[in-house]
């Protein structure tokens, strides 16, 4: 499961396993995404280079994968949201990826197990809109059934650190003035 590299990294299952530094770099990103690297090296109490450092390592490895804004849909005009699960024919993935890709509406889709084979969530600025969306995703032949559930609010938002946070790489943190007691 877990294991070193040989590098001073450790993995867990061929993935790189975060240490408390690499988290809380992530939260204090997610807290102030606008600061900049000697601005996170004061917050954490490290060098400047300790942060550009592993900033890169994360961004290598995938972890990190962009700096754009998170942007609140219902707060740019478009409140009403569903979750859509698709029945799709069989073999017809790819194609269904290339509909549902061309749908501005759709945010998010995932092929899934179980009882439906993707799972999208959408955005809409009406429920005529939402309509007109769910009918538009309907009318593709390779779409057998379809399935929608309106979002009434919002119980957790989306976030990574908490899980990011659980699978903490053992051992010393590579940055000796480093403390997670901060």
């Amino acid at each position: 499961m877990s294991r070193s590299t040989g590098h001073g990294r450790y993995e867990l299952y061929g993935l790189p396993m975060l240490d408390a530094l690499d988290v809380d770099l992530l939260h204090a990103l997610r807290a102030s995404p606008r600061a900049g690297v000697l601005e996170l090296a004061r917050t954490l109490g490290v060098a400047r280079g300790t942060v550009t450092a592993r900033l890169d390592r994360m961004e290598r490895d995938g972890v990190v994968t962009g700096y754009g804004p998170d942007v609140d849909v219902t707060a740019a005009g478009f409140p009403v949201q569903a979750f859509v699960t698709l029945e799709i024919a069989q073999g017809a993935l790819d194609d269904v990826t290339a509909e549902l890709a061309a749908v501005p509406a759709v945010l998010e889709a995932y092929a899934t197990t179980g009882s439906s084979d993707v799972l999208c969530r959408v955005a809409a600025a009406s429920h005529e809109d939402l309509q007109e969306t769910l009918l538009r995703i309907d009318r593709s032949g390779t779409v057998t059934r379809s399935t929608s559930v309106v979002v009434l609010s919002t119980v957790v938002a989306p976030r990574t650190v908490p899980l990011l946070a659980r699978q903490v790489r053992p051992g010393p943190s590579r940055a000796p003035a480093y403390r997670s007691d901060r």
